[in-house]
């Protein structure tokens, strides 16, 4: 659990607030330390300290955490230091190509190749280490700033003179002025920019081990740290119910090395910090966390005691009780889905981040397994990605040689590869190898076309269909070299009026192209099929894929087959009881069936879920098991177990529950 704390709460009730953390079943805290200001006395120029600072709180906080077996990570935020060490320093600090710094009130934004950060962070982290025996250190908003976060305004890459100096030693290149995905300059300052990330992470790393190796490196990134942290948020819409799901399995799947904890954010947004999103949502985050196999993360404003919005504290006691009374059940998976999508980064945005969605929409709502991975991780995950019956890139434009070559080698061993939208249209060779195809024009607006699923063998879905609508992206490609095409393109015509539609001609291109290799088939679609879907719904748009990958692999939905609704999310884990004896271990002891109730989402507001009765599952379970029961409800279930498969009821969902199969 994090306590944010504003800098007027810094005179808390230590007290009170130890008796919040254990009515909660908390066992470890997050709490402000460092960096922005001191909430604790300091002896340092550089370190600005909190005007409503109590000498003893920090410190009587981890003593009395330490007490009641409650574990203390100390929160820093280097992003942003107060106006009285600008006036010393202004060369540390953020400069816009237009001469611009970023301000919030008396704080400006530092340049992260700057002394403050290369050296004052570590006199910082240093002190608090020598003054406290923490659990652990959290590095907020680590990394390069653009934009002033809490106001939304960009203001273009930083052109601090040290931030100029380090990229011409590294590059021997002129920072650039503008971002440009396409100008190879832009691309060596991503690459700088990963380098000196990485570079202060692993100093950080070599001097908090040398003085504690038992203190947790916890941040938003995948090198030298300990815990990568991530974060579940309001986030426009259309909204993503999904959000705890997706940021735990990508990363789960992404970095198996390390521990991913993925918090709550209870704040509705930067220009609304005193309300909460609604305890219904709150409910399906950590659920979520809990059933991909992160822990609890929860991140309030403030102080327990007088919050300005309580409405998420019962279900706070529920799910930490229900975690803490199953905890060897939760934390120690291994995933036994056949189906891995290719995210695009590990926090995606934009237009790419709704054709990932969309991806994922379509494949939890008919219940298909899947792990996410993280593009820049794959060159990492050689034969983890061999081991998938399908792996679907959605829109991942380009790839770095090491992970293409996993990509190519999984076709190689038997993979099948589906690929979407504008999908590795920056590597048109293996645009050609790996799907016979050839980019003519692959941004084109779709809006007004459609496409035609002639072939009923393989577009199941659409016996009473024979044209299907289009907008967003739909790519021209030359499929000549390719062994099938499906999907032919037809053209927008006359949109009316209505006595006057048609028209509608066929392009001579398609949307579909598959190209046989000798072990596996590789599915090209240069169509946004995931974006529409995310933003629009309409089912015809996902039962295009969900027949390719029938097509791809018939058995595919075996792993699980179910009557539930699609706004049931079901996880199917193999687990390891997570108990000290057992750390490291990875035989497993049964199989977790993790039931989610999304039914009470209506699209941007969360209600109570409604109850869904007469569950059925068909699990692949290949030992018949000795046990099988709810956690929740603590009831036995009654099955059936014949040739590798479990046939089982669960009688009521209300909105968690989850199967547990012992072997």
């Amino acid at each position: 659990m994090q306590t944010n704390l504003p800098a007027y709460e810094a005179d808390l009730n230590v007290d009170s607030l130890i008796n919040d953390l254990k009515g909660f079943s908390v066992n470890t805290l997050i709490i402000n330390a460092g960096g922005i200001m001191a909430f604790y006395p300091t002896k340092l120029e550089d370190q600005y300290t909190n005007p409503f600072m109590k000498d003893n709180m920090l410190g009587d906080v981890i003593r009395k955490c330490h007490d009641n077996n409650i574990r203390v990570i100390v929160r820093f935020d280097f992003s942003r230091a107060h106006e009285s060490i600008f006036d010393r320093h202004p060369d540390w600090f953020y400069l816009s190509p237009k001469g611009e710094r970023i301000r919030n009130d008396d704080m400006y934004v530092i340049s992260i190749n700057a002394p403050y950060e290369q050296k004052v962070l570590f006199d910082i982290v240093g002190e608090v280490i020598d003054l406290y025996p923490i659990d652990g250190i959290f590095i907020n908003m680590p990394g390069y700033q653009t934009r002033n976060a809490y106001e939304g305004v960009y203001h273009g890459i930083d052109q601090n003179p040290y931030d100029k100096e380090r990229f011409m030693a590294y590059s021997g290149m002129k920072l650039p002025l503008v971002e440009g995905d396409a100008d190879p300059v832009f691309q060596k300052y991503q690459e700088f920019k990963k380098f000196t990330v990485d570079d202060l992470m692993k100093r950080l790393h070599v001097m908090v081990k040398a003085k504690n190796e038992q203190i947790a490196i916890c941040t938003y990134m995948g090198n030298y740290v300990d815990i990568i942290r991530h974060e579940s948020h309001p986030s426009g819409l259309p909204y993503w119910p999904y959000s705890a799901s997706d940021n735990v399995n990508n990363v789960e799947n992404s970095y198996p090395d390390h521990i991913i904890s993925n918090a709550s954010i209870q704040q509705i947004s930067f220009q609304s910090r005193y309300n909460a999103v609604e305890p219904e949502e709150s409910a399906i985050r950590l659920y979520q966390n809990i059933a991909n196999g992160s822990g609890l993360d929860m991140s309030i404003m403030g102080d327990f005691q007088g919050n300005e919005d309580e409405r998420s504290y019962e279900v706070f006691r529920e799910v930490y009780a229900h975690h803490k009374a199953n905890e060897k059940y939760y934390g120690h998976y291994m995933s036994p889905a056949e189906i891995a999508v290719v995210s695009p980064g590990y926090w995606p945005g934009g237009e790419r981040a709704q054709e990932y969605r969309g991806i994922q929409l379509m494949l939890k709502e008919a219940h298909l397994q899947f792990d996410l991975i993280e593009d820049a991780q794959l060159s990492k995950l050689g034969s983890k990605m061999k081991g998938y019956k399908v792996i679907i890139l959605s829109e991942i434009v380009s790839l770095d040689s090491g992970s293409l070559a996993v990509i190519e080698a999984a076709v190689a061993g038997g993979t099948h590869l589906i690929a979407t939208n504008k999908s590795l249209s920056g590597h048109p060779d293996a645009l050609l190898e790996l799907f016979g195809a050839k980019a003519v024009q692959p941004d084109q607006d779709g809006a007004g076309y459609y496409l035609a699923p002639e072939n009923k063998s393989v577009f199941k879905s659409f016996d009473l269909q024979s044209l299907i609508m289009f907008k967003f992206n739909l790519g021209f490609y030359n499929f000549d070299q390719a062994d099938e095409t499906y999907l032919p393109i037809y053209t927008p015509g006359r949109p009316g009026p209505p006595e006057k539609i048609g028209g509608h001609e066929p392009t001579g291109y398609k949307a579909v192209a598959v190209k046989h290799h000798p072990a596996s088939k590789a599915v090209l679609m240069p169509i946004n099929l995931g974006r529409l879907y995310y933003i629009h719904g309409y089912e015809e748009h996902k039962q295009i894929l969900l027949d390719m990958i029938n097509y791809l692999e018939p058995d595919i939905s075996d792993l699980l087959t179910t009557n539930a609704h699609p706004r049931v999310e079901a996880v199917l884990q193999k687990y390891v009881e997570n108990t000290p004896e057992n750390f490291g271990s990875q035989e497993e002891d049964g199989i977790i069936l993790h039931l989610l109730n999304i039914t009470g989402f209506s699209g941007n507001t969360f209600f109570e879920p409604l109850k869904v009765n007469d569950l059925e599952f068909r699990v692949r379970c290949e030992v018949k098991p000795s046990n099988v029961f709810t956690m929740v409800g603590s009831d036995p279930v009654d099955y059936r177990w014949s040739d590798g498969y479990l046939q089982l009821k669960v009688e009521e969902l209300g909105q968690y529950e989850a199967v547990v199969i012992e072997k």
